[in-house]
């Protein structure tokens, strides 16, 4: 079962981890026999291409702040984005591996888990997948990551992508989306960090986070080891120079990078980015 402080509504389980100075609250997964699930072991930071591979993997390794960190960037004249949750009319797919099995590798650029979800992989925010909304905006207001406000929602519609604030979202999209997904907290906000995020606070975990800079494209980065929320958003603020970034997830992070055969498994996960290539059309 997953906790999920992000939503006291639902009233899922009678208590949380309470929320360090400064950081978001650690959100845990639970497996069946009630122990505290681990993060699946990081990959290997290689992320050359395999010999077997022809295709250029749209990621790369790199090492930030003494954290290994994979970066896979999106450009709207080679790649399209979508949301996927699961199999039309069936549950969500819950792994990458049965995204993998049900799509197969061969458009496929990258994938990664996207927002967070209540108990049955569902979205607790808005959410929308090929243009259907399948759960509004949340606005409320409530305890852990989710309700860290600001929070956010990454969204688009043909090769135009953008991060916005939830409250700017809700002023200024008036037009539903091809794609979109709420999360939160916000890491960056019109380039100043999260005003509740600390430079390198207690809570690190395996995290992932999107970004879309002032030329359109979309960063999308994985921590390969713990990281905090400080250093994350330092990342997209300082080295890859975004004015909006959006937390996605952590614990439960993972990547699929068919170039590299990287398939990461671990904790089941609800809604799903996946980014193709337009030279496979």
């Amino acid at each position: 079962m997953r906790v999920l402080c992000a939503f006291l509504a639902l009233t899922l389980l009678p208590s949380c981890e309470q929320q360090p100075a400064g950081e978001p609250v650690v959100r845990a997964r639970i497996d069946g026999n009630g122990q505290a699930a681990q993060p699946s072991a990081a990959p290997s930071p290689e992320e050359t291409a395999t010999v077997a591979s022809s295709v250029e993997s749209a990621c790369r390794s790199i090492i930030f702040e003494d954290t290994p960190l994979t970066h896979c960037l999106a450009t709207p004249v080679r790649h399209r984005i979508s949301m996927d949750l699961g199999p039309s009319g069936e549950a969500p797919y819950r792994s990458l591996e049965a995204l993998a099995r049900q799509r197969g590798s061969g458009e496929v650029a990258f994938a990664m888990n996207a927002g967070m979800f209540d108990d049955d992989g569902k979205p607790i925010g808005y959410f929308v997948e090929a243009s259907q909304r399948l759960q509004t905006l949340n606005t409320a207001d409530g305890e852990g990551n989710f309700h860290l406000k600001p929070n956010g929602v990454f969204y688009g519609s043909g090769g135009e992508w953008s991060v916005r604030t939830t409250e700017s979202f809700l002023a200024n999209v008036s037009e539903r989306p091809e794609f979109g997904t709420q999360s939160g907290p916000m890491l960056v906000i019109d380039g100043a960090l999260h005003p509740e995020i600390t430079r390198d606070g207690p809570s690190r975990l395996v995290r992932n986070a999107v970004g879309v800079d002032a030329e359109g494209r979309a960063h999308f980065v994985i921590s390969n080891a713990p990281i905090s929320f400080g250093k994350l958003a330092r990342f997209y603020r300082d080295e890859l120079d975004v004015p909006n970034a959006l937390f996605l997830d952590g614990n439960v992070s993972q990547l699929w990078n068919p170039a590299t055969d990287r398939l990461d498994s671990g904790a089941p996960i609800g809604p799903i980015v996946v980014v193709t290539r337009k030279d496979t059309e």
